[in-house]
């Protein structure tokens, strides 16, 4: 009940919200986490993955080259009608806060799928009618691999024991690589490696006053670590 009061307390006007925010990163990271807390302290809607509805995720997790393409078109299709349902309200009645890009998809695409896969994948992706909106911002947490490993196991989800370094590590890479040449929208790149989102309430309203003046542009957050 602390941290929601917390979070409610900011209360910036409405002009200074971007109207739509995306939040991204890799597994673990905590893009889900800071979605939901911008989303409590601007009183707006949320539009999150439901990785937990995916049947094949599990599958994918045991073994990684068996299951990465069902699990791989399942998000596909799901995220395709999460943006279709976004665009179906008015984008400029209310502020939302989303914890992906659809655009991730082919980032997990490209670490998850082989030739041949990743090429299927790239046909299906083609013949959808993805008509996603811009975000207003978007927020880019990153950290390094061993601290997202920590994160992983410290959450304890059955499904998400089997990943492990070498897997996170290729999403970081991929992370990088398409955040590099990303300028659809403007964007604030995190170091989150040494701050605390979910607990933190310091460390939370320093990065919302932050990102409440980023109007353009490519930014980079970089706090310093606790003492």
């Amino acid at each position: 009940m602390e941290q929601l009061a917390n979070d409610q307390t900011l209360a910036p006007k409405d002009d200074d919200v971007p109207r739509f925010i995306a939040v991204e990163g890799p597994i673990g990271v905590g893009k889900t986490t800071l979605a939901k807390r911008l989303a409590t302290s601007f009183n707006c809607e949320t539009f999150l993955e439901k990785a937990d509805e995916n049947p094949f995720l599990e599958r994918f997790y045991q073994d990684r080259r068996a299951g990465a393409l069902p699990a791989q078109l399942y998000f596909l299709f799901q995220r395709t009608k999460q943006i279709q349902e976004i665009r179906q309200g008015d984008m400029f009645q209310q502020v939302r806060v989303s914890d992906f890009l659809i655009e991730k998809d082919q980032v997990f695409a490209q670490v998850t799928l082989d030739d041949e896969e990743l090429k299927l994948y790239q046909t299906v992706y083609q013949q959808l009618t993805i008509d996603a909106p811009r975000p207003d911002l978007v927020i880019y947490l990153q950290a390094s691999t061993d601290v997202l490993l920590d994160r992983v196991q410290r959450r304890g989800i059955q499904a998400e024991k089997s990943i492990d370094a070498d897997y996170l590590s290729q999403l970081n890479d991929a992370y990088t690589r398409f955040f590099y040449y990303y300028d659809d929208a403007p964007l604030l790149i995190v170091n989150a490696t040494d701050i605390d989102l979910a607990n933190s309430e310091q460390d939370y309203q320093n990065l919302v006053e932050y990102l409440l003046n980023i109007k353009s542009g490519r930014h980079y957050y970089n706090p310093r670590p606790h003492l």
